[in-house]
């Protein structure tokens, strides 16, 4: 499980002194300080809160079986000749909580993904056998249904996670290390936090403790509501944990329920979000929103006119900050779902009206690392970038196009690495025009005036393409 590490209990109350009455014989300025008769209230004990919700926190046992491998496995099955392609059976811990009354619980979906066989069990001894209704992997959120004779289930609801403001308090009680129903308290750190688990990533972070066996455990407000699902710590740190919003797993539930996945809404485009350079160089007058990059073929977005460089402002007359917002919003939305499409093209406004498709699964990753081409090495020091002819079977290895030119080495500080650019990032055009080897990207860095912002349009490794805003000192 991802939760992996340990934290303490800040002390919350630290105004608030051991010695709370006058000592005989001491000098009135040199009496113990006491701390004013409101601080003992400031927090109130939270065991009638946690009384009120823990019931409906469960434990979530599984058994799950993958494939041993080959080699590396036991090594007297190996010197014995025993088999080594079975599989092995391996047993996992973490929390979740009920949500109806019809015996729903929502716990992660990396606590039962590959699951064989699952057993809840509750604070008052009962125990259940329990079913995967629907799991996505995309935001690690996932529905169980409880097996056998339910009666008088103890529920909690969902809260609004958006009304949340940093320094909230909030509460998370799980198994962690197998240790049932415990209760750690802290304060909402930061919202809207990206981690690189998907491109959905809008976690809730927190510094109540989250450990092994926290997964998939409700993250509680002192309303006793569920305004996030623990997922997640980031390694070897402390106090820094993360939390599945309430909202987004209430988006989903629904479709989890009934089709046990999630299907999403596709617009079709490749976006990035628009900085104060790019918004130069493109001419728009916004500064937040979403650039397109690319629009694939055939898609929803090609069909409704949209092209290369359209800056997608808003969806439906919500404003669109910046590309992960555009990702997330769209893929919340039904497949058919005809939406408003307000963009820049250039200084000029416009709405498109766009009929979603379905999201096809792509979920893909690239190494992303670069391989040296062949070709003498050259570049521009003014912007700190070393070129190369694209190389052929570097291309078709890396699902790029065969002419442009060679990111090789950018300089740490300089205007190419302020500008985004990389090492094996391939520049197929600058100022709108082809870029077919690194002599025609030198020509138009050479030509660039002191101040300018050059356009450039590069590929990644895996085909990817972004728009990038190259400043030239």
């Amino acid at each position: 499980m991802r939760t992996s590490a340990s934290r303490r209990i800040p002390a919350v109350l630290s105004a608030v002194l051991l010695l709370s009455a006058p000592v005989a014989g001491l000098a009135a300025e040199q009496q113990p300080l006491r701390a004013p008769a409101q601080a003992a209230e400031a927090l109130p004990s939270l065991a009638p809160l946690v009384d009120s919700v823990k019931a409906a926190v469960v434990n979530v046992d599984v058994q799950s079986r993958s494939p041993a491998r080959a080699r590396g496995g036991n090594p007297l099955e190996e010197f014995f000749g025993g088999p080594q392609g079975r599989e092995r059976v391996q047993k996992g811990q973490g929390s979740g909580f009920i949500v109806d009354a019809r015996g729903l619980v929502v716990t992660n979906n990396h606590v039962v993904e590959g699951a064989v066989d699952i057993r809840v069990r509750l604070s008052d001894g009962r125990s259940f056998d329990a079913e995967v209704l629907g799991r996505d992997p995309l935001t690690d959120v996932a529905v169980l249904k409880l097996k056998g004779k339910l009666e008088k289930l103890p529920l909690v609801r969902l809260g609004d996670s958006d009304a949340l403001r940093v320094g909230d308090w909030v509460m998370a009680i799980g198994n962690p290390f197998g240790l049932a129903s415990s209760v750690s308290l802290g304060i909402i750190s930061g919202r809207s936090r990206e981690i690189g688990a998907s491109n959905y990533d809008e976690f809730l972070q927190t510094d109540a403790a989250i450990n092994p066996g926290n997964s998939g455990g409700p993250l509680f407000n002192l309303r006793g509501e569920v305004i996030g699902i623990n997922t997640a710590i980031i390694g070897g740190g402390t106090s820094v944990g993360f939390a599945v919003p309430s909202n987004l797993a209430r988006a989903l539930l629904p479709q989890l329920e009934k089709d046990g996945r999630v299907t999403r809404g596709y617009l079709g485009v490749g976006p990035q979000s628009l900085t104060e350079e790019l918004a130069r160089a493109l001419g728009v007058p916004a500064s937040k929103g979403a650039v397109v990059a690319r629009v694939e073929k055939e898609s929803p977005a090609a069909k409704a006119g949209i092209k290369a460089e359209d800056v997608i402002v808003a969806l439906d007359g919500k404003a669109v900050g910046d590309d992960r917002e555009l990702t997330r919003t769209v893929a919340l939305m039904r497949p058919d779902t005809s939406i408003r499409v307000t963009l820049y093209r250039g200084a000029e406004k416009r709405d498109v009206s766009v009929k979603l498709g379905k999201r096809p699964d792509f979920e893909r990753l690239g190494d992303g690392e670069s391989r040296g081409g062949r070709g003498e090495e050259s570049g521009d020091a003014r912007v700190g970038i070393s070129l190369r002819d694209m190389d052929t079977r570097m291309a078709r290895a890396q699902e790029m196009s065969e002419q442009g030119a060679l990111v090789a080495d950018v300089k740490p500080g300089s205007a190419a690495e302020r500008a985004g650019l990389a090492s094996g990032m391939s520049v197929i055009e600058a100022n709108r025009k082809p870029v077919r080897g690194a002599r025609d990207l030198e020509r138009v860095l050479r030509e660039a005036k002191s101040g300018a912002s050059v356009l450039l349009r590069v590929e990644v490794p895996g085909g990817g393409t972004l728009l990038r805003a190259l400043t030239v000192p």
